[in-house]
């Protein structure tokens, strides 16, 4: 038996307007900055700036219409039955993803969470987190995202020891 309050995505996957997407991506999706310890990397540490949009597998076409509405990402199963839009390569943060966010303001708290992931891509960009205290400024800035603010590590102590 159908649900008649549901939305069928199905049928209203093509041509998402830019507004829809925004409002979208306000509940539904998530900036995120990894930083794992990597022993091949300069500055020991590697980090890894993600745009995520969640959904149920039954919604999946959305998501599909999202990765073509920017171009380039991934669709990929996420835990169970969740599938995940993902970006990650820089140079589509860099040239889709963050410029239509500045275009296309958040609304929500998550606008915040935007500001700083995009602080953070753009250092990276000038290879800021290529040394030790840069990666210590990248990880403040990351760990106060998400409703992270007031949660930094106290076994973080800038050097790399103590962070797993």
């Amino acid at each position: 038996m159908e649900n008649p309050q549901r939305l069928y995505v199905q049928s209203c996957t093509t041509d998402l307007p830019p507004e829809w997407i925004s409002g979208f991506v306000d509940g539904e999706g998530c900036f995120f900055v990894g930083i794992n310890k990597h022993p091949e990397m300069t500055s020991g540490y590697q980090v890894l700036p993600e745009f995520t949009v969640v959904q149920h597998v039954r919604d999946v076409q959305i998501l599909h219409a999202i990765k073509k509405f920017f171009g380039c990402g991934v669709v990929r199963s996420n835990h169970d039955d969740r599938m995940a839009y993902r970006v990650r390569c820089i140079e589509h943060l860099l040239q889709r993803i963050i410029p239509f966010f500045e275009a296309h303001p958040l609304r929500t708290k998550k606008r915040i969470d935007f500001l700083k992931f995009r602080e953070i891509v753009l250092k990276m960009q000038k290879g800021v987190h290529l040394d030790p205290q840069g990666i210590k400024k990248i990880r403040e800035i990351a760990q106060s995202m998400n409703r992270g603010a007031g949660k930094i590590k106290s076994s973080f102590s800038g050097n790399g020891e103590g962070d797993d």
